[in-house]
């Protein structure tokens, strides 16, 4: 560990550690350059390479032990194991403090970075530390939050405020949000029991669309009749077609039973098959709007009462407040009084 400065000069062990100090003038001897690791093979204790670099930038046992808040010996003793365990020394004892040799300098590289992050986790709400800002996290699907939630959030970077966005279904996102792993959640699926809170935020209509080739081939649809699509190639989310489905039970009163032809788990990706023309499909319009407008897209029927979905904001019941969070919250429900 840390090492007098011997009378005579030393000599190899016969283990191969090297001894403190060799030269007459009191160096350390160069290190041969190998990589840094232990030499039973074993993993390094986290608590030994704490130590190794509180001593490392206070250059002192001492100063170590009182921000590790041991004793001195204890701080002598885990360094020395650390230098066990490497095989290699690490410091050399100076009239006042330790000097770290080369080894030390390039083990405190490797772990310092590391080390610092655990730290902040692990210090995060001890009393008189500021804990960093924790990120936002948002859950919700992935075409909501790309084409509505993003733009209407993006001007919250600028104020700091950090958000992390996870996609996925209703039901796993909520619970998600009731066991802690998001701040808020948008959901198309109202939540139940009280341990969730949600508020409307947007309505979904669906529109049955086709390119304008296809729309040509089908010709006229009736709400009362949708013989016209029969054989069509169906683009749907899954297998199951949930979207269609319901499209055709509210719209045309009637069950669909039809195999998909593309089956594509993201609605952006439906709109891309079906704009290119691979066959029709039912969208949400504030997706297709850009391409409805534009006439890459065309909608094959205008009824009176289209499908609508509402798309909730979901939180914790009872849940700390805090900064970031309002501010999600509240631009998502500002920006959706235009949605």
């Amino acid at each position: 560990m840390v090492h007098q400065k011997p009378d005579q000069k030393a000599t190899r062990s016969g283990t191969g550690h090297r001894p403190a100090v060799t030269e007459a003038d009191g160096r350390p001897e160069a290190e041969e350059a190998r990589p840094i690791a232990p030499t039973a093979g074993g993993p390094l204790d986290l608590g030994l390479l704490r130590t190794f670099l509180a001593v490392h930038r206070g250059r002192s046992l001492t100063t170590a032990a009182r921000m590790l808040g041991i004793s001195q010996p204890t701080v002598t003793a885990q360094v020395r194991t650390l230098e066990q365990q490497l095989g290699r020394q690490l410091f050399e004892r100076l009239p006042r403090g330790v000097a770290p040799t080369t080894v030390a300098d390039e083990l405190a590289g490797q772990i310092a970075g590391p080390l610092d992050a655990l730290a902040e986790v692990a210090d995060r709400g001890r009393t008189g530390l500021e804990a960093p800002p924790e990120p936002v996290h948002l859950g919700g699907p992935a075409e909501m939050v790309s084409a509505r939630a993003l733009p209407a959030l993006a001007p919250l970077a600028d104020r700091g405020v950090l958000l992390r966005v996870t996609h996925g279904l209703a039901e796993d996102l909520l619970d998600g949000l009731h066991n802690g792993r998001f701040d808020l959640v948008l959901s198309a699926v109202r939540p139940r029991g009280r341990s969730l809170v949600s508020v409307p935020l947007m309505d979904e209509e669906f529109v049955l669309v086709s390119s304008p080739v296809w729309a040509r081939r089908i010709g006229p649809v009736d709400c009362d009749d949708p013989g016209p699509l029969r054989g069509v190639p169906l683009v749907a989310y899954a297998e199951d077609l949930p979207i269609l489905r319901r499209y055709w039970r509210h719209v045309f009163r009637t069950r669909l039973a039809a195999r998909p032809a593309f089956v594509v788990p993201d609605l952006r990706g439906v709109l891309a098959a079906v704009t290119a023309g691979a066959g029709i499909t039912v969208l949400p319009r504030y997706l297709c709007e850009t391409e409805l407008a534009s006439g890459a897209l065309v909608p094959l029927l205008t009824p009176d009462d289209p499908p609508i979905n509402t798309g909730f904001l979901v939180e914790r019941a009872g849940a700390p407040s805090r900064a970031p969070v309002t501010a999600v919250r509240e631009q998502l429900l500002t920006a959706a009084r235009s949605w």
